[in-house]
């Protein structure tokens, strides 16, 4: 009996905030039927559960390291194993300190980041505008009384904007395998900062278009925001640059416990 040999794709990870394009890049990038980029990712969920299960009973029972060890680093492989694409972008915080640590160990390969940049105070204007204008919006579920309360749920420590904001942080220590792309140079600019990534990634550039964009839909499936709330993953039709008047709305408590941060 042979083992199958490990899959040849090439991995790239995107590290972003939400509400700060990362479905405008995928549904942009993935117009390349080399690439999937990915949709919101659980690999990195899939590689702490399973580092966690070191600290249970039953594995300090029999503490069998090297299988479990075994496991983890087939993540990657077996997950994507059926995908068609040679070349995988996955959307997670991969840069935290824990998660990159993790990768390091047990991807034992190279792989570079794209890290998408905007200001919290724009992504938090975006998160504004979606769950005011989407009643059914997860953010509006949790007894919160006003734009304060809801916003400093969404900025809570476990939240998904605080582990990005740790990825995003700690990428800076590791310029030699991340690509920053700040997000109104994206919209502003979108060919040319595609190029940069494609140079970065080391691959041709494919003629990419930037209107007429569609939403997302990768191997067939969709995200099905039912489970978030209506359009959190809708985009334009058309790359541009639109100026949110919610930005104007933030209270003034979040701007002074968050504004200075920026990029």
């Amino acid at each position: 009996m042979t083992l199958e040999p490990k899959t040849s794709k090439q991995l790239f990870f995107l590290v972003a905030q939400p509400r700060s394009g990362n479905t405008l890049f995928t549904s942009i990038i993935n117009q390349n039927p080399e690439i999937a980029c990915t949709p919101n990712s659980i690999t990195l969920e899939i590689m702490k559960d399973l580092f966690l299960l070191k600290q249970t009973d039953v594995f300090q029972n029999y503490p069998d390291h090297k299988s479990l060890d075994n496991v983890l680093d087939s993540v990657y492989d077996t997950y994507y194993k059926d995908w068609p694409q040679p070349i995988i972008i996955d959307r997670g915080p991969v840069m935290t300190p824990g998660n990159f640590a993790l990768m390091q160990k047990h991807f034992k390969r190279p792989f570079k980041c794209i890290v998408l940049l905007r200001d919290l105070m724009d992504v938090l204007a975006s998160y504004m505008q979606w769950y005011t204008e989407n009643p059914d919006s997860f953010v509006n579920k949790y007894g919160c009384k006003n734009d304060e309360e809801k916003l400093s749920m969404i900025m809570n420590t476990k939240g998904a904007v605080a582990k990005e904001l740790e990825a995003i942080k700690n990428s800076f220590n590791y310029p030699d395998i991340c690509h920053f792309v700040k997000y109104d140079d994206l919209v502003a600019r979108p060919e040319q900062e595609f190029k940069k990534i494609y140079q970065f990634m080391g691959l041709p550039y494919f003629n990419h278009k930037f209107e007429d964009l569609q939403q997302i839909e990768v191997n067939g499936m969709k995200y099905d925001d039912t489970i978030v709330g209506k359009n959190m993953h809708s985009i334009r039709s058309v790359v541009r640059k639109v100026n949110n008047p919610y930005i104007e709305k933030i209270p003034e408590r979040i701007r002074q416990k968050y504004g200075h941060i920026r990029f």
